[in-house]
């Protein structure tokens, strides 16, 4: 069993910041990519950054600049430094994560339960 456990969202106003985080627990033999993705209110949900093992970062062009992904290997942690947040960042984040839970295990992605966070003054 593999379990990802977000950090509390929270209400922010336009302009500010807020840092999420997902800790992997459980069966891990290797963590590949982490990530993070997001569903805002009548919209398909849609990828906000992914960062690989060896430190390779992916972000969607509406949050360039603005958001940071980050990982802790050594805790099986990954982060997401949300600044200059806007009301159209308002939405559900997901935390994601691809697992192997044993050598011969090929992995599988795996959820968070998701963190919801508002932006609005």
């Amino acid at each position: 069993q593999v379990q990802l456990v977000e950090s509390q969202g929270g209400l922010v106003q336009p302009g500010g910041s807020l840092r999420l985080s997902c800790a992997a627990s459980g069966s891990i033999f290797s963590i590949y990519a982490m990530g993070w993705h997001r569903q805002a209110p009548g919209k398909q949900r849609e990828l906000v950054a992914t960062i690989t093992s060896g430190g390779k970062i992916n972000y969607a062009d509406f949050v360039k600049g603005r958001f940071t992904i980050s990982r802790d290997n050594a805790k099986n942690t990954v982060y997401l430094q949300m600044n200059s947040l806007k009301a159209d960042d308002t939405a559900v984040y997901y935390c994601t994560a691809a697992i192997s839970s044993g050598v011969l295990d090929r992995g599988k992605n795996y959820w968070g339960q998701g963190t919801q966070v508002t932006v609005s003054s």
